[in-house]
């Protein structure tokens, strides 16, 4: 766990904003099934361009953001065809509720 890296991701209001819309994708975007292979499944992962839209910034800005956030640990990605999905990695997300609550 790269807790530096961690904290870089998570030092920006959008990127916050983003993993708190990620908790709870359903109340904050469009169901995202449409580009997602009949047949395959990312279950809570939500599009870029769904995220781009609701952030309101450019998507090269965004994709960075997602980048980066999914280098921390934080995310993780599927794509299908040309459309990338992410959502919160919830077991890294709580290993890193413990390490801050044992270790800071």
């Amino acid at each position: 766990m790269d807790i530096v890296l961690i904290a870089k991701a998570l030092s920006n209001e959008t990127r916050l904003h983003i993993l708190t819309w990620l908790k709870e994708p359903e109340k904050y975007f469009p169901p995202q099934e449409m580009y997602i292979p009949e047949g395959e499944s990312f279950d809570c992962g939500v599009c870029v361009g769904s995220i781009t839209e609701k952030a309101g910034i450019s998507q090269s800005t965004i994709s960075s953001y997602l980048e980066m956030m999914r280098r921390a640990g934080l995310l993780e990605s599927g794509r299908y065809g040309k459309w990338t999905y992410y959502r919160r990695k919830e077991d890294f997300i709580q290993q890193l509720g413990d390490y801050i609550k044992q270790e800071l």
